[in-house]
Parts: C-alpha cells; structure tokens; sequence
C-alpha cells in the first residue's frame, strides 16, 4: 500500500437495513482512489480506505447523500494505513473512538454526554434538523434516529402516505368515475421520493434495489388497472420500513445504553475543595470523591476508604465486592456503603465502558464468513426474482393464451417478493445482538468472524497465572511450632510492613483479613535473597526462606518433613524465628480462581478438551492441576506455548487460547481464537481476538454457548426468509395472493428477522457453581 493512504470514518444516519450498507458500499467503492469500503448498519458508520487525495473526501460525502442519506465526517487520525493496518485490529487508530456518536442519535432520545462523543453528539443533533429538508428523499430513509417515530423523516412520509391513501378511499367512494387518478396521486405521495432513491442507486451500481424493485411494481399495477392496490402496496412498504427502524433501532440502543452508566458530573477534590466538575474532563491523576450511593465516574484506583461496589451494571455480576485502598474501580459501578477517594487512571475516552462500546461497534463493521455468502447469494438471487417476475408476466400470454392483465400483475407481485433486505439483515442482524448481549455481561469477540469460530472450539488451552489462578499469592497455611499461629502471623505482619514483595503482600492481607492489630517493629532490616529481621515487642525475630533459616538454626526432622510436604502442594514457605528457635511456618500458594474448577468441569462436561500451559515450574503446576483436575505442560517459554498449541491443531482440533495476551501473545495469535483474560482495562485487547473482562474461567464456555444460540439464531432467520418468499412466490403464481400480501413477504419477513435476533440481546446465562 502506498504511504499516502488514508482511512476516514463517516456517520450515516438513516441506514438501518443490509440492502442500504450494500448500495452505499457499491457506490462508494466506484470512486476513483477508494481501497477499501466497510458498512455497519448497526453502529451506523462507514470507514473508507482511500487515496491521500483531498477532493476525495467532499466526492464519498456527495455520492452517499445522493442515495438520500445524511453523511457526516467523524474526527479520524487519517493515520498512514501502514499504522492503521496494526491498530484497527484493537481499539486504537481512528477506526473507533466516535463509533459512539453514530449512534447516540440513532435509537430513541438517550442523551449520551460521554467523553470521546460529547463534541459529536452537537453535530449529530444539528444535522439532524438540516436533514430533514432533504430527507422526503428517503425512500428508505428508515429510521427513528432520535426522537418519537412519527417525528423521524421516514416516519412523516409514511404517515402522508396513510393519510393520502385513505382520502384517496373517501373521495373515490363520492366519485367513482375518477378513482383510478386519485389513487395513483395518492400512491404517488409515497412513491415519488422511492423512485428518485431507486434512480440515484441504479446510477451509483444497484441497479436492483428494492425501491426500483417497488417503483416498477407500482407503476405496472397503475399501468394495468390496478391503482387502488398500487396505492397500498407503497402505503404498505413505508409502514415496513418504518417497522424495520424501530427494529434496529432497539438493538443500537442495547450497547450504546452502557455509556448511560457513566454519570455526568463527578466531584473533585484539589487543595482540599471539593468542587463539581464534568464527568468527560476528568484528568487522569486527579482525586475524585465518591459519596455512598453514587455511581463512580471514572476507571480509578482507591486512595482511602473501602466500601462494597455493586459491579452489576457493568459486569452482571450479582454480589457486590468489598474494595479498599490500592483496589481498582470502574466507571458506572455503583458505591455502597463508605466515601471513597479515587484516583483516576483513564480517561473518559479510555475507560472500560468506552473500550467496550469501541470494540462492539468495531466488531460490527467486520463480517462473518456466513454474512459474506449470504452477500454474494442475494447479488445474483435479486436478478434471478426479476427475470422470474419477467418470465410469470410474458410466456404465458404470448404462449399459452393466458391474459396479459392477469399475468402481468402476478409478475409484478413476483418482483416485490424478489427484494432480499429479509435474507441480507437475517446474519448482522444476529451477530449485533450477541455482540451487544455478550459485551454487557463482560465477553467481548472482535466481530462476526470470531463469534461463528468459537461455537466450533474443541479444546481450550490456558494459561496459569492470573488466568486459572487469581495471579497473587496468598496464605494457605500457618503452622505454630512455639506459639499460636496468630502470634505467627502477627510477627510475619510486623516485620513486612510496608514492603511491596507479593509474599509479603499476601501476608499482610491475610493478617487484615483476620482482623489482627500488627505491632510496629525495630531495627527492620531486609538481607537480601534470604529475609527480614527487626526486633518486635522485645523478641528478635526473622522471617525468611527454609534455606536462610537453616543457615542460622537446625530444623527438626519432623519441621523439614512439614516444609517438604508444603513445598510439595506446590506452596512458597517462610519460616519465623523468634528468640533463635523455630517459632512456626506460613505457606503461600497463587490459588485458583473461585470458579476455576466449576468453569473448567462446564467446558469438559460440553466435550471440549482443556489443557494447562505454564511458564511455572513443574512442581507448583502440577499441585494446581491435580486440584483442578487438568492437563499439565509445565516450565514453557512463550515460543513453548505457541508450539504446543500448533500440535493441537495438527490433532485436528480448533483451539480457543486464554491467557493475559501478554507474555503467550504468540500463542494467542496461533490459536484458532485467542481469548483475552483479566480486569477491566489491563486486559491486553490488542493481542486477542475476545476477551473475558471479568476473570471468570466459567465465561469461556458463555463464549462458547453464545456462538452456538447466535449459530442456530442465524440459521432460523434464514429459514423464515427464503421460507415466505417460497410460500408467497407459489401462492403468487397459483393466484391465491396478490399484490399486497407480496410486499409482507418481504417487509414482514425483515420484521420477523429482526424481532428473532433481537431475542439474543436477553441472553441467559449459564450460572457456573463456584
């Protein structure tokens, strides 16, 4: 690719059915100097790859608002695609940070002041007010796109239709003589800015769009007697499309509803003022205050106080968690019970909720390899119906002495059930859901390719730290060998104050967790590789490894055999020295996560194979695994992982790698899907193809049973689509039904379609026993 590449991302407002994405997609990939064209319907966005030209981007604008859409140009880095190649992988690079504001103004009146939108939200609203002067153009024009229906351009024209149909009736009842002209001007209402969009997208490449399927339709039934029904059919159309929009309009709203959890205002403490400020200007570094009761308003982390946080909204997880200092928060989590004071990490474009819309949306604009045959499919199955309908209305007259009215009008019914939009919507349509109902519950894939993938997994390759198990040490064990063992874990406490090593970190928690009062210590001194000693209430203690004690004391038989049966479960020991003898033992181990073991059985249960590799030694490995029942690869470099994970695949499964992406990127990129796995905004999303927000082993297999539903989903539309066309094409050709039930198999089938996938956006989920 050439240096001077450029990718330019634009908000299309009124586009909320496949066959709109495919037109704007022809006619933008027909200019001279475009790469590369990709459509979301849902996140209403379109991202152009294009030559560094600058007449370029005024001539994508005026193609697509000559199909009768409103195009307005989001702030884009217009990076050099060698850059945007690498980062649109992820939630970097002009590929995201405004998807938002697509589509706050496309779903019913949310107000969304968030961060990274907020400047585009203005916009937005201002030209929806311009738009509306243009957009009796909108044949299609499908959408409430902020606002109550019948406010919407698309939602005006279909109720001066109705209204012009039903004086049309009125007026024909006093003159009959004239009715024929008056409802062909009553149709006209309807179809006049139809057919100017059918002309402007015959011009831009689709020559056989539904709207020219729908203007040719209505002129022959004008043409042949029948204005009456052509009327209705237009009247019928609009109604459909209109249904279409509300439609999509629910499922934009599902993701986009998470930006609402970010309150708007927060308040700031600066040289001991505390003072209200707006959520989205939020510094990172600055200390905010949370009263008990308030969402959180920005990702942070807590300086002092410690209260329960209600994850729910964010995480769907049920129970809220006690936090205290040096605890990570997220925006839109709710406090409970105490003040907080919070430091803020990330900006409000950064924060984990923004992160996750990003990547939805993104996820969007990339196609499944289903879509794209379904893509292909109705590219020539929409000829095909128009060369049947020409068919239906010609032989039979010409050769088989049927009448020319008669057959005529069938071939026109025929062209109404020809329009694709049902079959084109039936797989985005599903995939937007999932992605939408799996973000909300903390599982996030990059876009339909890797939701149809991870259905197919058949083995499940983990990481160990921070993946299977919770990534920090933790006590498991005290032993008082010449006091109590609260007496040990006192003077442990006492003599690692203030040191960060996790050993100490996770002696210290364990002392807080027990409630114990830690006495200040003496002449603290670390010696290093071997431990810490000081004096504390008078004793001269020391607390370091099994190595460095026996340099300075015999260890019993019986207290070696205890420190090897210990060291044997995988476990670090240190041992405590008071007065020069023994005084006990404290074991630590990086335990499994509480729903390892339960996630880990769900995905066995499912036949699906787990395995886990570790750069750990083999030892402590394989304490882990025997507790949790799982295949051991031990003592791994990264390039050690990826290997292993390349035989699985030899082996002929797919395989599904979760770990932190960060020292098993590579075996994360070998997998047939690389899962992500850790808190909230740590988690390297760049690596992975999905991640699991949350560290839950047991969301692995909601992946997997999210694809399955979305598979099955997908398959449904499919078959509601082709299947009433089938029944409608044969009636149609019997004589049963005619021109107006013709245009429900289309627009009702898109209804149907939509309104099964939006079942996704409920999904259930699989409650994992921890």
């Amino acid at each position: 690719m050439t240096s001077t590449t450029q990718q330019s991302r634009y908000r299309v407002e009124g586009m909320d059915c496949a066959s709109c994405a495919s037109k704007i997609d022809t006619a933008v990939r027909r200019l001279q100097g475009v790469e590369d064209v990709s459509v979301s319907v849902t996140a209403g966005t379109m991202t152009v790859k294009h030559q560094g030209d600058e007449a370029l981007a005024p001539a994508i604008a005026k193609r697509v608002t000559g199909l009768g859409y409103k195009v307005i140009p989001l702030p884009s880095n217009n990076t050099q695609v060698a850059k945007a190649e690498v980062d649109n992988h992820a939630c970097g690079c002009g590929h995201d940070h405004h998807d938002h504001s697509s589509h706050d103004h496309d779903h019913e009146g949310h107000d969304h002041s968030h961060g990274h939108d907020h400047d585009h939200d203005h916009a937005g609203h201002s030209h929806k007010a311009e738009g509306e002067a243009v957009a009796g153009l909108h044949g299609h024009d499908h959408g409430p796109t902020s606002g109550p229906w019948w406010k919407s351009a698309k939602g005006r024209l279909t109720i001066a239709s109705g209204v012009a149909v039903a004086a049309a009736w009125a007026i024909g009842k006093m003159v009959p003589e004239l009715d024929a002209w008056i409802f062909t001007a009553a149709m006209l209402v309807g179809l006049i800015p139809i057919a100017r969009r059918a002309f402007m997208a015959a011009l831009a490449g689709t020559p056989f769009s539904i709207e020219m399927l729908m203007t040719i339709a209505a002129i022959g039934a004008v043409i042949i007697g029948a204005s009456e029904e052509a009327a209705a059919v237009v009247f019928l159309f609009l109604i459909g499309e209109l249904l279409e929009g509300v439609a999509a309009s629910k499922a934009r709203a599902s993701i986009q509803s998470l930006t609402d959890l970010v309150p708007k205002t927060a308040l700031v403490e600066e040289n001991g003022k505390i003072s209200e400020v707006q959520a989205e200007d939020l510094p990172v570094g600055a200390i905010i205050l949370v009263r008990p009761g308030d969402r959180i308003s920005a990702d942070g982390v807590i300086v002092s106080g410690e209260s329960s946080i209600d994850e729910a909204p964010v995480t769907g997880e049920s129970t809220p968690v006690r936090k205290g200092a040096d605890a990570a928060v997220f925006a839109g989590t709710v406090n409970g019970d105490a003040v907080l004071r919070v430091r803020v990490t990330a900006a409000a474009t950064d924060n984990t909720i923004a992160r996750v819309v990003k990547l939805v949306e993104e996820a969007q604009e990339s196609k499944a390899p289903t879509e794209r045959f379904i893509d292909r499919f109705s590219r020539y199955y929409t000829p095909g119906v128009v060369v049947v309908g020409a068919l239906v209305a010609i032989v039979p007259p010409l050769f088989l002495g049927g009448s020319w009215g008669e057959w005529v009008y069938k071939g026109l019914a025929i062209l109404l059930i020809g329009c694709p939009c049902a079959l084109v919507i039936s797989t985005p349509a599903a995939i937007a859901a999932s992605l939408s109902s799996g973000a909300r519950r903390g599982l996030l894939l990059k876009g339909g390719a890797v939701l149809e993938n991870i259905g197919k997994v058949t083995a499940v390759a983990f990481d160990k730290t921070g993946t299977l198990t919770e990534g920090k040490p933790k006590v498991t064990d005290l032993v008082g060998l010449g006091m109590s063992e609260t007496e040990v874990l006192r003077l442990a406490a006492a003599l690692e104050t203030g040191s960060s090593h996790p050993l100490a970190q996770a002696i210290l928690g364990r002392a807080s967790a027990d409630g114990i009062d830690v006495p200040s210590t003496f002449d603290a001194k670390a010696i290093g590789g071997k431990g810490v000693s000081g004096t504390v209430d008078g004793l001269d203690v020391f607390l370091g490894s099994p190595q460095a004690v026996a340099d300075k004391v015999s260890l019993a038989p019986e207290q070696a055999a205890r420190i090897a049966a210990l060291n044997d479960e995988g476990k670090t020991v240190s041992v405590l020295l008071a007065k020069g003898s023994v005084a006990g033992l404290l074991a630590m181990r990086d335990e499994p996560r509480a729903d390892t073991a339960a996630g880990l059985k769900a995905l066995t249960d499912a036949g699906i194979k787990t395995i886990m590799l570790t750069g750990d030694n083999k030892r402590t490995a394989q304490a882990i695994g025997k507790t949790l029942g799982i295949e051991v690869r031990a003592e791994l470099l990264p390039e050690d992982k990826q290997r292993i994970v390349g035989e699985l695949k030899r082996q002929g499964l797919r395989v599904a790698k979760v770990g932190d992406g960060i020292n098993d990127a590579p075996a994360l990129a070998a997998a047939d899907v690389g899962i992500a796995m850790g808190g909230g905004t740590d988690v390297a999303l760049e690596t992975a193809d999905a991640a699991v927000l949350h560290g839950r082993v047991g969301d692995v297999i909601e992946m997997i049973d999210l694809s399955k539903r979305t598979m099955s989903n997908i398959g449904q539309n499919i078959t509601i689509a082709l299947g009433l066309k089938g029944v409608f094409l044969v009636t149609t050709i019997i004589g049963i039904t005619g021109l107006w039930p013709a245009i429900l198999a289309d627009t009702g089938a898109t209804v149907l379609v939509t309104m099964n996938a939006l079942r996704l956006l409920g999904g259930k989920r699989r409650r994992v026993a921890a």
